[in-house]
């Protein structure tokens, strides 16, 4: 199932969905040391076990692209934790099925564009315990397409070659928060003039609020 938002708002569409930063780095010293194997994930918990949830934008999203910078003040995604033994992994994080986050209320620093965004897919958010606890949301290849109108036309795939993961943190709370900082998510832009088609990552800012909808009273909380 596919949802279609159109804002000056999903002018996400011209900046988070489209950020411009292509990094390329070279390793030149052959005498390096090899790198550390990385530590045995720990054990992960959610609950409470298969309770339904909505993740709600707390304050702003920002994405950037290049000099250009869009603002939306709406966003929710709703999921589920899985139910026990599901919500449990003993070396290693626990995923939970999202639906595809709607954004709107957006403005765009560039005046004369109209954007349309088409989110769709299977979407995930999984979570791994630690200090801090990690977050990561999984966007399905080509799971958002913007289309923008105006004074630039152009069309941006967000994940092109295949799923892709944003990195984020989360904070047991309440309610809890799910927080992205300078995440980034593989992106290909195709248009003309004013279309920025070399850009290959765009970036995403944003805290959720994360509500326990089976039953408000209880929080959303990961552990060990």
């Amino acid at each position: 199932m596919s949802r279609t938002r159109t804002a000056a708002a999903l002018g996400l569409a011209a900046a988070g969905v489209l950020s411009v930063a292509s990094a390329t780095a070279t390793a030149t010293a052959s005498t390096a040391a090899a790198p550390s194997p990385r530590p045995a994930a720990g054990s992960t918990t959610v609950t409470p076990a298969g309770h339904a949830f909505t993740a709600a934008l707390s304050g702003k999203a920002t994405l950037k692209a290049g000099s250009v910078t869009v603002t939306c003040s709406v966003s929710v995604s709703t999921g589920t934790v899985p139910a026990a033994p599901g919500n449990h992994n003993p070396a290693g994080p626990v995923s939970s099925p999202i639906t595809p986050p709607t954004y709107s209320s957006c403005t765009a620093s560039i005046p004369g564009v109209t954007p349309t965004v088409t989110t769709s897919g299977a979407w995930s958010v999984s979570m791994q315990h630690g200090s801090p606890i990690t977050a990561v949301m999984t966007v399905p290849a080509g799971g958002l397409v913007l289309k923008t109108t105006g004074l630039a036309n152009c069309t941006v795939t967000t994940a092109p070659s295949g799923p892709a993961n944003v990195s984020g943190t989360w904070t047991n709370g309440a309610p809890p928060s799910l927080t992205f900082t300078n995440a980034t998510v593989p992106v290909s832009v195709t248009g003309g003039f004013g279309c920025p088609t070399s850009a290959t990552t765009s970036t995403f800012n944003a805290v959720y609020k994360v509500t326990d909808t089976t039953d408000p009273a209880q929080q959303i909380t990961v552990g060990p």
